[in-house]
């Protein structure tokens, strides 16, 4: 069985416009709105391939509107996992509103990989931004924007705006691999690469290596299992069937 494909992807987005009495902590009723949030672009790359995938469109509607988000579900129903930051609750519900609209089916269930999940329950960082996280793990930073002036200048068609966004996204996506390279062996629940491994012999589950020690033992409620490390990645693992019942303390 060949390795899963596991698509890295980011999205952008346009904010809503609407009628508004004034710029303090306004409620917005739903007849105040003039267009909704919608997808801007979108830049996704498979985890080891070089190419980088980039779709845009300045319209929310529109032949070149249809065919990104059509570009982004053939991903999602292509790929075996998906890793986002933030995905569960930002992108992955915003690409699904987009599909809904146009009348696409829903891609299949896939593994999420919040990295956004991974690093907050993990670390206890000052700031789980990922402008925070790229600098201090020292894996990259974000391409620096001009904030509101560059979705505005993308709204309007400014054509240099548009390429800083190109730049801003497509950098978000090789950070995102990069940070995922990191995080490797502390996400837990990812797709068990065992799986995808013919043979007995043990692999790393989250980065495939077959480079793994035995160290000891894991001693579960009515079993022992032999405990392996991953001499890559660093990732603790178990063996896939349970141990023979003898003494825990001749298998340390």
């Amino acid at each position: 069985m060949s390795q899963p494909k596991i698509l890295m992807l980011d999205i952008e987005t346009a904010p809503l416009t609407a009628y508004l009495w004034d710029i303090y902590k306004p409620h917005v009723s739903v007849d105040q709105i003039i267009t909704p949030t919608s997808v801007l672009c979108f830049a996704a790359k498979w985890y080891g391939d070089p190419q980088m995938m980039y779709h845009w469109s300045d319209k929310q509607t529109g032949p070149q509107f249809n065919k990104m988000i059509k570009a982004a579900h053939k991903l999602l129903c292509d790929a075996d996992a998906l890793v986002h930051y933030n995905g569960v609750f930002f992108d992955v519900p915003r690409l699904n509103q987009e599909f809904i609209k146009l009348g696409l089916p829903p891609p299949p269930p896939i593994a999420q990989i919040d990295l956004l999940k991974v690093v907050r329950q993990k670390f206890g960082l000052v700031s789980n931004k990922l402008a925070f996280v790229g600098p201090y793990l020292k894996i990259g930073e974000k391409v620096k924007n001009a904030g509101w002036d560059l979705w505005k200048g993308c709204l309007t068609g400014d054509a240099s705006s548009w390429l800083d966004m190109e730049r801003y996204n497509k950098q978000d996506v090789l950070l995102l691999e990069k940070l995922y390279k990191k995080l490797l062996p502390w996400i837990d629940g990812h797709p068990n690469l065992n799986l995808y491994v013919p043979g007995e012999k043990p692999v790393c589950p989250n980065c495939g290596s077959a480079d793994v020690q035995r160290r000891g033992v894991q001693v579960a409620l009515t079993y022992v299992y032999a405990r392996f490390c991953c001499n890559r990645c660093h990732r603790w693992s178990r063996e896939r069937t349970r141990s023979k019942t003898e003494p825990v303390a001749s298998r340390r």
